[in-house]
């Protein structure tokens, strides 16, 4: 005898009729890394299929992007030259700035956001200015030069900023900095919850952004920590993220499932480096079905509460959906 649920999962057209959690290719933002120089497209050993880019070979892959039905890239930086304060972030010729321009001028129906963060740019790999006494990141320092970052951004034609260096205090320093120079319009989507992740190792590899010395977990959340994860995203919506997110994703599915109970804007998730280089090896030893791996592991994040997922697996995922 059949019983209700079996009777629900019997024919596949009354499967697809029940499926509660959808993907899409709208879910998706697409992480970009640009560098200067012409005819670059280096593609980093750590993460197959991921890429350094020239601004060219970006406008590119834009078109690439484009043709499967993604209509957003996260933009970070490579700059050629790094000092203990990141100057290259704050020019308005930095590579992001010139990244920008470039590509809203070639795809100007691209929503392009902007990744808004010192670690790249500093010699010390840091997210801020140092505080010699401490050690560690000067936070109110910091947040004078983030929001100086984000006008040059806003400046150059990026359609939302990102946050990502976990300053206590760095929306509210952000969207006043937004405001004053007349960018009121421009949305913040703060990497709220961002973890103290072994996550992250190959993205410093792409980035070119490991610290010098020591580790981030002065000012990034320690992965034990739910309440004060929630806090943090909460904390952001009080100081007027316009949408939220937790990075990582996969290991922190009970945040992302916590912060949307409690809060009714956009929830984001970052798919981060190591997640992906992770399917990629398994996929390369023979010992999963990648596909259907890559796209439960995505449905996941969307059964979770996200709304956007922020994935180096987009370009795949928009093949197959």
């Amino acid at each position: 005898m059949f019983r209700r649920l079996r009777r629900l999962r019997l024919h596949p057209v009354l499967r697809d009729l029940v499926q509660e959690v959808h993907l899409r290719v709208d879910d998706f933002i697409y992480p970009l890394f640009v560098r200067s120089g012409e005819g670059i497209k280096k593609e980093v050993s750590s993460m197959p299929g991921v890429y350094q880019m020239s601004i060219d070979e970006a406008i590119k892959e834009c078109e690439e992007i484009k043709s499967l039905g993604i209509k957003a890239i996260i933009l970070f930086g490579i700059p050629d030259v790094k000092d203990s304060v990141g100057s290259e972030a704050l020019c308005d010729h930095g590579i992001i700035a010139e990244a920008v321009r470039h590509i809203k001028a070639a795809h100007p129906d691209m929503l392009v956001v902007t990744d808004l963060c010192f670690c790249e740019y500093t010699d010390h790999g840091h997210c801020g200015v140092l505080d010699p006494k401490l050690g560690t990141v000067d936070n109110d320092a910091t947040l004078t030069l983030l929001a100086k970052q984000a006008v040059v951004h806003a400046k150059a034609g990026s359609d939302m900023i990102a946050p990502s260096g976990m300053m206590d205090g760095m929306v509210a320093a952000i969207r006043a900095g937004l405001d004053e120079a007349g960018f009121s319009h421009i949305p913040i989507m703060s990497y709220s919850t961002k973890f103290a992740s072994a996550y992250y190792g190959p993205f410093r590899d792409v980035a070119e952004s490991a610290p010098s010395f020591g580790d981030r977990r002065s000012y990034q959340m320690n992965p034990a920590n739910r309440r004060e994860a929630i806090l943090e995203s909460i904390e952001d919506e009080t100081e007027g993220a316009d949408i939220l997110m937790v990075k990582p994703a996969l290991a922190y599915l009970d945040i992302v499932r916590d912060i949307r109970e409690v809060s009714m804007l956009p929830l984001a998730v970052y798919n981060v480096s190591g997640e992906y280089s992770m399917l990629k090896m398994a996929a390369k030893a023979g010992v999963i079905d990648y596909e259907r791996v890559m796209m439960e592991t995505l449905i996941g994040f969307k059964r979770a509460g996200a709304d956007i997922i922020i994935s180096y697996h987009a370009k795949e995922a928009a093949k197959l959906l």
